[in-house]
């Protein structure tokens, strides 16, 4: 890293001296310059971030603050308009989907104007179904749906932040989550499968794509065996069924030709 860091910063004095010597990008040539390049940002950036390592672990903690505000519950609509609201609000903020109890339709992103409109009209009505496929929630937003009494439908498919500890937030809805989307989430694995047991409502369980956990095959009799009553999708039994053989039991099953043979060597031998 550290070298890595040596060389780009070499790199970066190269070619900041390379602009500074060429008119169409130094701060002192006449006339203006369009784009970005103009002036002095690249002196200026260049200043601020001389520091490879700065700058990249300046990024990470940008990219940090920007998943937890994003995941921050709406307080503010709460306290005015009630959990149901806020739920909805936060999944729409997140370019997801909504649907309420009693209703065919979703409210989508970009429906949150009409939202906005509709929101007197839906205060008190109850959350039946929440679509977060492929956004960035994560275990603290999964926070701004634990009061909802009536969810019976959540997606969570493609969620990159959503992990074992996330799942273990969805206990709460045992008694009315029906449906329930896991596919293409990465970080999942069967630990976190495990924490389903609480959900005795649940009718259908999409576990496609998960890539962390193993022994597909095994997971999915352990998935049967814990939600009876509950269709899972996206494995087979046959995925990843073998179990691997014990090292002792590989050399027993090697030694033991080895040693017949010898016995019919010695037996072939004349007296």
């Amino acid at each position: 890293m550290p070298m890595a860091a040596s060389m780009a910063l070499r790199r970066g004095r190269h070619l900041l001296s390379l602009l500074r010597a060429c008119p169409r990008y130094s701060s002192r040539s006449s006339g203006r310059t369009p784009g970005l390049l103009k002036g002095r940002i690249l002196p200026y950036l260049y200043n601020r971030f001389y520091d490879m390592e700065a700058f990249i672990e300046f990024g990470a903690k940008l990219r940090s603050w920007n998943l937890e505000r994003k995941n921050k519950f709406y307080i503010q609509i709460r306290e005015k308009y009630g959990d149901n609201m806020a739920a909805a609000a936060f999944a729409l903020m997140l370019k997801g989907g909504v649907r309420f109890c009693g209703q065919t339709e979703w409210y989508r992103e970009h429906d949150r104007k009409q939202f906005c409109v509709d929101l007197v009209d839906y205060q008190g009505v109850p959350l039946e179904a929440i679509d977060f496929s492929g956004s960035i929630i994560n275990y603290d937003g999964l926070g701004s749906l634990v009061n909802l009494k009536a969810l019976r439908h959540l997606d969570l498919s493609r969620c990159p932040n959503v992990d074992d500890w996330s799942l273990s937030r969805l206990h709460v809805f045992g008694d009315t989550l029906e449906e329930l989307s896991l596919a293409g989430c990465p970080q999942v694995t069967e630990r976190g499968l495990g924490c389903l047991h609480h959900l005795e409502n649940l009718r259908r369980l999409d576990v496609s794509d998960l890539p962390a956990v193993p022994n597909k095959g095994l997971v999915r009799i352990l998935l049967e065996e814990m939600l009876p009553q509950c269709e899972v999708v996206g494995i087979h039994y046959d995925n990843e069924l073998a179990l691997p053989i014990e090292p002792d039991a590989r050399q027993g099953q090697a030694e033991e030709p080895q040693g017949a043979a010898r016995v019919q060597k010695a037996r072939e031998v004349p007296a």
